[in-house]
């Protein structure tokens, strides 16, 4: 019996949550199914607080409203019969996440994230991952700017380094070159329940540090720990620490694994952040690196975020370069025309869910990254929708 929504998003009264609604409405309303080929509902714990929300945003009267609380098991049975897959702008994950997935892989759901708490993910990896292939739910976390750009931009250079030196890259420097607009406040929020996790289970600090926390059974060669600055001998350049490569990098590496290692068995990777050359670069590179805002309580609160002037004043641009054993090496670029954990991260969790239920049928069940469960296809709807370019640059 067919579902009646194609997609329910989970936490639509929040910041993050109502931009998605916002884009969804544009993209793929709900008055045009046949065109976008989506129906889709926005689901929150009150339905007096969806209606409003839905009134504020201007979306059509009779926009699907859901009651979904992942923590009511029988809200959440509920949630599992009327959609096939559960878009979720809710964090911490670890805080509010494990329900959902429990009933997504239990049920057959698929579901899409922004998750940026490999130490959970893990967990949920261990406790999950059997059930979803049994049941064909695909799971993909981290779905925004964690760590999508990073993830499908080494997909990209990779395929092309293989496709013109028959060979992948072996080490793999990921720089972002410019950046504009903050993080949002559940970033922060992760972050802050991710510390308190490791500090009261020493088992949550050993997978934060271990770049392979999310390959299990399988350990590679020694990575950079990019948690200091350094001048890059590739670019000449100072680099800083970048806050996102915890987990973007875990991320990467879980694609190789997921991808049988068509990275290669022995591929090192890392990121950070340009901040320019001689002593003023240094000076910025440390000033960088001796930031700790993101932990405080000044930055960004769950629920809050930046104006549309400023989401749409942001941008970011990522370089990706790449060496192999033969020496011949490639530069892939990608950039996005918004703010990266806002204005971007909202379009490019929404292409995920269009991209893995419209473009991956063949993606069987089971827990993936972006670039082993949509790769290409999703690099393409982001092109084609969301204001991210991807470029191999000479």
């Amino acid at each position: 019996m067919s579902k009646p929504f194609d997609i329910v998003v989970h936490g639509a009264t929040g910041f993050t949550g109502r931009l998605v609604v916002e884009y969804l409405l544009r993209q793929y309303p709900n008055s045009n199914p046949a065109g976008s080929g989506l129906r889709w509902a926005m689901g929150g714990r009150s339905a007096a607080k969806l209606a409003a929300v839905r009134d504020e945003l201007g979306a059509p009267a009779d926009t699907p409203l859901v009651v979904t609380d992942s923590s009511d098991p029988a809200s959440l049975q509920a949630l599992m019969a009327q959609t096939r897959l559960v878009l979720t702008t809710v964090g911490p994950y670890q805080l509010y996440g494990n329900e959902l997935v429990a009933a997504c892989a239990q049920a057959g759901v698929d579901y899409v994230d922004l998750c940026g708490e490999p130490a959970w993910m893990r967990h949920m990896i261990d406790a999950h991952e059997a059930q979803a292939r049994a049941s064909g739910a695909r799971i993909v976390f981290s779905c925004g700017f964690d760590s999508i750009p990073f993830d499908l931009g080494v997909l990209l250079l990779q395929t092309e380094m293989k496709a013109r030196f028959g060979q992948p890259a072996q080490r793999v420097r990921g720089r972002v070159r410019k950046m504009k607009g903050t993080f949002s406040g559940g970033t922060a929020a992760s972050l802050k329940a991710t510390m308190a996790a490791a500090a009261s289970d020493p088992g949550v600090l050993a997978l934060l540090r271990n770049p392979f926390s999310l390959t299990p059974g399988f350990e590679g060669p020694r990575q950079p720990s990019g948690n200091k600055p350094e001048l890059d001998e590739a670019l000449g350049l100072w680099v800083a620490p970048f806050v996102m490569a915890a987990i973007n990098t875990r991320n990467v590496h879980r694609s190789n694994f997921l991808l049988q290692q068509a990275y290669g068995a022995d591929f090192v990777y890392d990121e950070m952040l340009v901040t320019g050359a001689g002593e003023k670069g240094q000076a910025i590179a440390q000033a960088v690196a001796n930031d700790k805002s993101m932990g405080s309580d000044a930055g960004p609160q769950p629920g809050e975020g930046p104006s549309r002037e400023e989401r749409e004043a942001g941008y970011y641009d990522v370089l990706f370069l790449g060496h192999d054993s033969a020496g011949h090496s490639l530069k892939v670029g990608v950039t996005g025309d918004r703010d990266p954990g806002y204005g971007s991260t909202s379009k490019m969790i929404s292409e995920a869910a269009a991209c893995l239920l419209l473009d991956s049928a063949a993606t069987p069940g089971g827990i993936w990254t972006p670039a082993s469960a949509m790769g290409d296809r999703l690099i393409a709807r982001l092109q084609a929708h969301a204001g991210l370019s991807f470029r191999v640059e000479d």
